[in-house]
């Protein structure tokens, strides 16, 4: 187990025109490259840059999925997303990405990946990308989404147990816990937001822009209300699907997560922390994301059976 923490001559006569001629044609082979080439190769120059800092952007492992950490911490700037915003008892005074694998214990990952298969063995997307939120019942059905519980209530399924909800809430219960703790806010002025939610991803052809999880963004552009952020995943990088890392995209190198079960990974929510999903290339990855915020208006209730 390991923990670790990542942190400027005389006026010439007139000639005779021939030799003038002859004058001009020397002087402009010693000029070196015509204009045409000197284009040509700042061109070149321009594409090589480019090339570099879109295709070529060196891409550093922060946490591989053999690695076994208590506690891997790396401290970015905060930006100035959070100069406006009131909530001094909460917003991010330090801003980081933390990941750990002890704080959930397997036994528990394992229940909630069966909790996802359960849920989404009832619908899914027509795309690659499906979500289940048990806060709101929204279920991933083709482009669309349809209410679980409504579902479940009109053809008379039996799925979603008391314990289910259970396990669910203390799982929430302990992210929530090491958000507070690792960025010393209080936990009264720390509140559940949406969206909460699982997350299944697979090789099924994206069929809208909401099955393109793999474009770089910010959660708190995205979302409106998100502080921080955190992901709990449900199975295992190379074992249970390839591609489908999680990365950080910072302006010196792209800094990847390597999903495993029962890992958390948590990061505050602003454009310090820009980043996207890789682009699955086989298997089936599962998550749950659970979403935090400052704004007591924004906060969402515990998930209740139905």
């Amino acid at each position: 187990m390991a923990e670790r923490t990542v942190r400027k001559r005389p006026h010439a006569k007139s000639k005779p025109q021939e030799s003038k001629r002859a004058e001009a044609e020397n002087s402009k082979s010693s000029r070196g490259p015509s204009a045409g080439v000197f284009l040509l190769l700042l061109t070149l120059a321009a594409g090589l840059c480019c090339y570099y800092f879109l295709f070529a952007t060196p891409d550093t492992v922060f946490v591989r999925v053999s690695d076994h950490v208590q506690r891997a911490v790396y401290d970015v700037p905060c930006s100035k997303d959070y100069s406006q915003e009131e909530f001094p008892e909460c917003k991010p005074k330090r801003c980081g990405r933390v990941v750990m694998d002890d704080l959930v214990r397997r036994e528990d990952a394992e229940y909630l990946l069966r909790v996802a298969e359960k849920g989404f063995a009832l619908a899914g997307s027509s795309g690659g990308a499906s979500i289940l939120d048990l806060h709101t019942g929204a279920l991933s059905k083709d482009n669309a989404f349809i209410d679980i519980y409504r579902l479940l209530k009109a053809e008379n399924i039996d799925l979603l147990t008391e314990k289910d909800f259970t396990i669910y809430k203390k799982v929430k219960d302990q992210i929530h816990g090491a958000i507070a703790t690792e960025f010393g806010v209080s936990p009264g002025k720390l509140y559940l937001t949406k969206p909460t939610f699982f997350s299944r991803m697979n090789m099924t052809t994206p069929k809208t822009i909401h099955d393109e999880y793999w474009h770089a963004h910010v959660d708190k552009e995205t979302y409106g209300s998100f502080h921080y952020t955190s992901l709990l995943y449900l199975a295992n990088y190379k074992q249970d699907f390839d591609g489908g890392r999680f990365v950080f995209v910072d302006y010196d190198a792209n800094r990847t997560v390597e999903p495993k079960l029962g890992r958390v990974s948590f990061f505050t929510s602003g454009s310090e922390n820009v980043h996207f999903v890789e682009r699955l290339k086989d298997g089936v990855r599962y998550a749950i994301t659970v979403s935090f915020t400052c704004d007591p208006s924004k906060a969402i209730s515990d998930p209740v059976s139905r």
